[in-house]
């Protein structure tokens, strides 16, 4: 009896040791997420404006103004950004992330891949440990899988810049990214979207051409301005799914805690529970033992 309360105390002990760490975990990331909540936040309705209006312009090009990042091609070389985070404990954010990029080098890029004409480019360092051996056939890149450890625009301007220039020398034909978009600290979506060539605005049903005809004026000339626009506009939309993924790691890491945190109060409970009625049942056999002594003096 003695070696099962030594037992159940250290469980006890261990768990309230594990509950201290998913609670500054917790309040550690609830800290980063209001941080990287707010720049998202501020971020994106900008960033989907900008990209708006670009797919816009290039969907209603004219004359001999043009631009080598809204041509559709057949793909042939095809080129997927994984975006994941660098650390674990944050649910199943990051695992979400690799099934839709499995999904889409498996669907859309399947012909690709079995070329080898494939190339996956990690950010994150969850990806990358999942990913580098799943597909040998895939050209792997892996020099910015450190890159959330020191995030800033200017690095991820000279990513898109590599990227820019990859797809104007037709080394890809395609290049789309998989990363976390954040909705609030609870609820995280893994997506899969097309960077480059940049997709053409849809019409809806019953809408008239001249609904997508775009009404801008371009000041000093249309080439000029698009050669200096599109490459800003396609960084921006980048730095955008970075800063997404950030915000949507550190919620979805803080929802996760707190979870864990929730699940050692119960495991507790049920563990002093268990400490009570062992260390009552010893009493009870202790004194047990005693009456049964004393009985057997009386009796001598």
């Amino acid at each position: 009896m003695a070696g099962n309360l030594k037992e159940v105390r250290e469980r006890i002990g261990s768990v309230m040791n594990t509950q201290q760490i998913t609670k500054a975990m917790k309040m550690v990331s609830a800290a980063k997420l209001r941080r990287a909540q707010t720049a998202i936040q501020q971020m994106r309705p900008y960033a989907d404006k900008l990209n708006s209006m670009l797919r816009n312009i290039l969907s209603n090009l004219e004359g001999d103004a043009d631009t080598v990042f809204g041509q559709q091609r057949t793909i042939e070389h095809a080129c997927l950004v994984v975006v994941t985070s660098n650390r674990g404990l944050c649910g199943a954010f990051n695992t979400n992330i690799i099934k839709e990029a499995i999904r889409e080098i498996e669907g859309n890029y399947r012909e690709a891949y079995q070329a080898g004409k494939l190339t996956i480019i990690f950010i994150g360092k969850r990806g990358y440990d999942f990913l580098k051996k799943r597909y040998p056939k895939a050209s792997i890149i892996a020099d910015y899988v450190d890159l959330f450890d020191d995030l800033n625009y200017d690095k991820v301007v000279a990513i898109a810049k590599s990227l820019m220039s990859d797809f104007e020398v037709n080394k890809f034909d395609s290049i789309k990214v998989a990363y976390g978009r954040f909705k609030n600290a609870a609820v995280q979506y893994p997506e899969v979207e097309q960077w480059l060539p940049v997709a053409p605005l849809e019409m809806d049903k019953g809408a008239s051409d001249s609904s997508l005809k775009a009404d801008y004026l371009f000041e000093p000339n249309k080439v000029q301005l698009l050669n200096h626009l599109v490459p800003s506009i396609l960084q921006t939309t980048l730095y955008k799914y970075l800063l997404d993924t950030h915000a949507s790691e550190h919620g979805a890491r803080m929802t996760a805690m707190d979870a864990a945190t929730e699940n050692a109060n119960e495991l507790l409970r049920e563990l002093r529970i268990s400490y009570n009625k062992a260390r009552q049942e010893a009493i009870t056999t202790e004194i047990l033992e005693i009456v049964s002594g004393a009985a057997a003096l009386e009796s001598e």
